[in-house]
């Protein structure tokens, strides 16, 4: 199966990581500037085999993984017999061929996340494209560890591509921080200066009914977008996207006070597509639903 997959998801960057025999697969995918993930989960306990061959860098998070037999290779770097996986990390970088085979104990919880090592994605400081990273199986970093996690979850439950992103500037420094071995990300005392404050604040409040990437506050604020993401949360006390949606639900308070808008009409003015989302989004910032909401100050 090796020679097969590698060629073929080398062809073919979007394939990711291939499974033998691929029925006992169930895969949840998502994609954001510069990093992709797959949330894969095995269904029987039947020996499988995997592989890829992939241009971008590779971090697996297994979650839950056992296996009776089996090996991981990593062709030009080493193999791995090692039987229990769970709560492990491995890091496969750009143009290594990874594949493998077992008999599992367990059925298999794991996370590709696929990052795109030429895209701009952290800090140009960081030079995040020119670093040399080593391939690395099952090792943990906690750190790494949470922050995979946290993109896991915006794959199975996507909530703001804003939000996935900054995660993929944040583990972008956590895997060059493991490379080489020392604290990269440099110690930010600082937050916005009173005019970029003015500005991003402003640019938010206007735009409220639309999904607003990081970098275009970034660049509003002539910040890289990792030293942005940083320096807003000193300055607003929370990360851009959640200051973005506690503006949207002001709003939308003030919005629903007007009963001849209908609940549908406050959230599309708001950017929601669906009635049911903007419910959700606003129970879980004020506490009730718009409903109920408007009763209360009914």
């Amino acid at each position: 199966m090796k020679n097969s997959v590698c060629l073929r998801t080398a062809k073919d960057p979007s394939a990711g990581v291939q499974f033998s025999p691929s029925d006992m697969v169930r895969r949840r995918a998502a994609a954001w500037d510069g990093i992709r993930g797959d949330s894969v989960e095995i269904t029987r306990l039947d020996r499988f085999e995997y592989g890829m061959k992939s241009p971008y860098h590779v971090l697996i998070a297994s979650e839950r993984s056992e296996r009776a037999d089996g090996e991981t290779v990593v062709e030009g770097f080493g193999k791995s017999t090692q039987r229990e996986l769970s709560h492990k990390l491995s890091f496969i970088p750009a143009g290594h061929c990874l594949h493998g085979w077992q008999e599992p104990r367990v059925l298999a919880r794991c996370t590709y996340l696929y990052i795109d090592p030429a895209a701009p994605l952290a800090d140009p400081a960081l030079r995040f494209s020119d670093v040399e990273f080593q391939p690395r199986l099952f090792f943990f970093d906690r750190d790494i560890w949470e922050t995979a996690l946290k993109l896991k979850a915006q794959i199975e439950t996507p909530t703001s591509s804003a939000y996935a992103e900054a995660l993929g500037l944040v583990l972008a420094h956590e895997l060059v921080q493991l490379e080489r071995g020392a604290t990269m990300a440099p110690t930010f005392r600082g937050g916005l200066a009173g005019w970029q404050k003015k500005k991003v604040s402003e640019y938010i409040e206007d735009h409220l009914d639309e999904e607003i990437p990081l970098q275009q506050l970034a660049e509003i604020a002539r910040l890289s977008r990792y030293h942005f993401a940083r320096a807003f949360k000193q300055s607003f006390g929370m990360p851009p996207h959640r200051y973005h949606m506690s503006r949207r639900m002001e709003r939308a308070k003030s919005l629903l006070q007007v009963r001849a808008r209908s609940v549908t009409e406050v959230g599309m003015m708001l950017g929601f597509a669906e009635t049911s989302s903007f419910t959700t989004s606003f129970r879980r910032s004020v506490g009730v639903t718009p409903s109920d909401y408007r009763r209360t100050v009914s």
